[in-house]
């Protein structure tokens, strides 16, 4: 069916009235952009294990979805993707570009750019002239190979743009392949970020050159036009950008103060008027000549970073031009991207060539560079490897240079095919090379033994949601930091989750820029302040060194940031906040009702799941914090000579590995003057005594709703000789020091509870009970509701038992990475122990 465009109407009259939806404008692109999505995301889902960027999805599905793949059936490209259909679905993805190169524009601080030094702008200058100089090689040969005598484009403007679409690196993509291959904040990430900052600003300018040399185009590689107009398209731009620089950037930084957030909202007529000078910015530069996304790009460059202005767009429109219209942009290059057209030996023989000159190209001019400003060569060969990754800005280059009449059919499909090919393989090859170096497995035991621990350093790596966990961590470091020779070095990580929005990526470089965790986001946050004035003081005490870190992670692999952070900086000790955490009156640090009624605060059970696999991969011991009010803000900055630190702390103690770590950082508390330690040991009950407990391995148990215990055979006598000797121990050190208690319960979660509803501490220590004692092992089959905790710690949890202190619960680090798994109580068997069937 032949459609004039001119005729076409934007909606139909509906089924009913016989008109068919998919012959009118609106509805055919609800369908176009639904199906588009649904592919993209499913693709997205697919390459996720691959640890593929979200662009190698969205360009697959344009593919797919066109004439290589599905659209091979005439049928269906007339239904679904007319041709009079495309002009409009192309502009509403522009519409989407445009927005889209706004916010790369926000994101690229030119001002950090400048301070990355010489080492990265020599690094993106070789990444940039090597395969540029290649490209111009190959374009010789393809030139002359693809294109008759009648379609062959302009010399100068074809080899521009072969240059320029080999030796681009995407900023955008590349920054979210290093946040996932953890590698965002190290050295050879910042050096990545700062190279590719470079690339992407030549990129640009090339663009712009490639573009005013290609003119109008026309029918025949394009009419020969007088050099002049490519020198004043050229000017203009000049101008234009120079403009945008000296006389909008101060009035966007004037309007961005006027807009700043007032009570928490920012005016929306500040907002609405930066939008619209996007469209004005992109509008200029379409008539100078110049794609008006570049006008978009500039003006994004022109809004302040260091305010809360810039983040404030970035989320009023990131969602939607990210997750709705970009994707069209992608798939519209796929739509007109001929697999194909790539016909004969010799058309794969070009894609072969190209990928490999822009591979070597890109990689050997890294490598080059790299090495001989002293980078280590591995970690140099990674670096040319994801410098390698290519995205939005190649697709527009080819897109670009389709549209001026400068790239074929199938010189097109080959450039979309080298871009896919070279992303694909960034990850797993950079994966492949880069591997980091292995840390010692330690725990608190081990420099308590070490001959000399009186020089041994004590490294602590705590965990932050946010500036609600700083005060109950200084007040619990505080109280571990003892007064002897040992040093203390801690370890501050700010655990911020990695969504596809580019708004994480800009909390990373601030976070950077800034040195400590978290300290633009919540500016103007006076209880912030304090957090930050309670850092600053508490580094400035003798013997304590903190280290601010930042983990930009997606929730399912936050963990391997943290264990792997753990290794590198030899860490003793993690220390994890729970994922609830009660509002509490600081006024004396501790429950004024008794916990009746408060509801705790619940930051998400991805968290949750973050802190269960930290336990299960950690490199050291771990502790998880649930914090109660263990100390207020307004009190810790102007406390920390130890006056209000924990005060008043109780060990639980069963016995078993864990329950001895709980026990050796009860005396390191014990140290401290200010604090006051009580041991509360378990002994075994008359009940228990007259009976047998046996433990046996049940798998099948859901994990989320049973203990999971050590599957490991255990010698109870053994087991009791090394209690016996932690305690003897223990007390030969710091018996003047502590109080000790011995209970024999009838009830031990009766005993338990009365321990943590009575007002007499501030913070309970216990060990997980992994490798229970028969006292732990009697509630293995107890229904949990934080079995990550183990049996004791989650009674001390629990939101329904009034709990008054915060619970501190301690897992020493297993050597043997034994794995865990849920058991079956067996009672009245032939010995009294958890030998059994090999399990605890």
């Amino acid at each position: 069916m032949a459609f004039n465009i001119t005729s076409v109407k934007t909606s139909s009259n509906g089924a009913w009235q016989g008109d068919n939806p998919l012959n009118f404008a609106f509805p055919l692109l609800i369908v176009q952009t639904a199906l588009i999505v649904a592919v993209s995301r499913s693709l997205a889902v697919l390459f996720k294990p691959l640890r593929q960027p979200k662009v190698i999805a969205e360009i697959v599905g344009g593919i797919l979805l066109g004439p290589s793949a599905l659209g091979r059936d005439p049928a269906y490209m007339d239904r679904i993707f007319p041709e009079w259909s495309m002009p409009i679905l192309e502009s509403v993805a522009s519409i989407g570009l445009l927005f889209f190169l706004f916010l790369v524009g926000l994101e690229l601080d030119l001002s950090s750019i400048r301070r990355s030094g010489k080492r990265a702008f020599g690094i993106a200058a070789a990444g940039i002239t090597l395969p540029f100089l290649a490209g111009v090689g190959v374009s010789f040969v393809i030139r002359n190979t693809l294109y008759t005598a009648a379609d062959r484009p302009g010399f100068v403007e074809f080899i521009v743009f072969m240059g320029v679409a080999l030796s681009i690196t995407a900023f955008p993509v590349l920054a979210r392949i290093l946040a996932e291959l953890k590698l965002l904040t190290t050295q050879i990430g910042e050096t990545a970020m700062a190279a590719a900052a470079f690339n992407d600003v030549a990129a640009w300018i090339l663009l712009a050159l490639a573009v005013a040399l290609a003119g109008n185009g026309g029918e025949g590689g394009g009419e020969k036009k007088s050099p002049l107009v490519s020198l004043w398209v050229l000017l203009s731009g000049v101008g234009f950008v120079a403009f945008m620089l000296v006389v909008i950037r101060p009035v966007m930084k004037w309007i961005a103060k006027r807009g700043s957030p007032e009570n928490g909202a920012v005016r929306e007529s500040y907002v609405c008027l930066t939008l619209a000078g996007v469209m004005v910015s992109g509008l200029a530069t379409d008539l100078i000549g110049i794609h008006s996304i570049f006008g978009a790009f500039v003006f994004g460059l022109t809004i302040p970073k260091d305010g809360e202005f810039g983040q404030r767009l970035i989320e009023r429109i990131e969602d939607f031009v990210s997750g709705l219209l970009l994707p069209l942009y992608f798939a519209t290059s796929g739509l007109k991207t001929d697999v194909a057209k790539i016909r004969g030996a010799v058309s794969w023989g070009m894609l072969g060539l190209v990928v490999v000159t822009a591979c070597v190209g890109k990689i050997v001019g890294t490598f080059a560079v790299a090495v001989m400003v002293k980078i280590p060569a591995r970690e140099a060969l990674t670096l040319g490897f994801l410098m390698n990754t290519k995205g939005l800005v190649e697709l527009i280059v080819l897109n670009i240079g389709k549209e001026k009449k400068v790239l074929n059919d199938e010189t097109f499909a080959i450039l979309v095919l080298m871009a896919l090919f070279t992303t694909f393989i960034t990850t797993p090859s950079a994966m492949a090379i880069h591997r980091p170096a292995r840390g010692i497995h330690r725990k608190l035991k081990d420099l308590s033994a070490s001959e000399h621990s009186s020089k041994e350093e004590l490294r602590i790596l705590a965990c932050l949601h946010g500036p609600a966990n700083v005060s109950s961590l200084i007040s619990l470091i505080v109280s571990i930091r003892t007064t002897k020779i040992l040093k203390l070095k801690l370890f501050v990580m700010h655990l911020m989750e990695l969504t596809e929005r580019s708004s994480s990526i800009i909390m990373v470089r601030r976070v950077q820029k800034n040195g400590f965790p978290f300290v633009n986001r919540y500016r103007h946050d006076e209880c912030h302040s304090s957090v930050i004035r309670g850092f600053q003081a508490y580094r400035q005490l003798g013997r304590v060194a903190v280290r601010p870190i930042t983990a930009v992670s997606p929730l399912p692999t936050m963990h391997e940031d943290i264990c792997l952070m753990a290794e590198t900086k030899r860490v003793t000790m993690i220390i994890l906040p729970f994922h609830r955490r009660w509002n509490v009156d600081h006024g004396h640090g501790h429950h004024q009702d008794g916990g009746d009624g408060n509801v705790p605060e619940n930051v998400g059970h991805g968290w949750r799941l973050v802190n269960q696999r930290v336990l299960k991969n950690a490199p050291c011991s771990v502790a998880v914090l649930v914090d109660r009010g263990l100390g207020s803000i307004e009190s810790q900055s102007s406390s920390l000579d130890g006056s209000n630190v924990v005060e008043r702390v109780c060990v639980i103690f069963f016995g078993g590995p864990d329950d001895r770590e709980a026990l050796e950082l009860g005396g390191r508390m014990a140290e401290h003057p200010a604090v006051k330690v009580t041991i509360m040991r378990f002994l075994v009950g008359e009940q228990l005594r007259s009976n047998t407990i046996t433990l046996h391995p049940a798998p099948s148990k859901c994990k989320e709703k049973n203990y999971a215990f050590l599957t490991t055979n255990v010698d109870p006598e053994k087991e009791k000789v090394l209690d016996e000797g932690a305690l003897e121990d223990f007390m030969s050190k710091w018996k003047d020091m502590v109080i000790y208690k011995e209970k024999e319960p009838t009830n031990i979660i009766e005993e338990i509870l009365s321990i943590g509803q009575s007002q007499d501490f501030d913070l309970i220590v216990v060990g997980r009970g992994r490798l229970p004692s028969v006292g732990v092992a009697a509630l293995a089959e107890r229904q949990a509701e934080h079995p990550e905790l183990g049996p004791i710690g989650d009674v001390l949890a629990s939101s329904n038992n009034h709990i008054i202190p915060s619970v501190l619960v301690i897992q020493q680090h297993n050597k043997a990475h034994i794995e865990e798994t849920t058991v079956t109580k067996v009672v009245n068997e032939s010995s009294l122990s958890t030998e059994g069937d090999a399990n605890v």
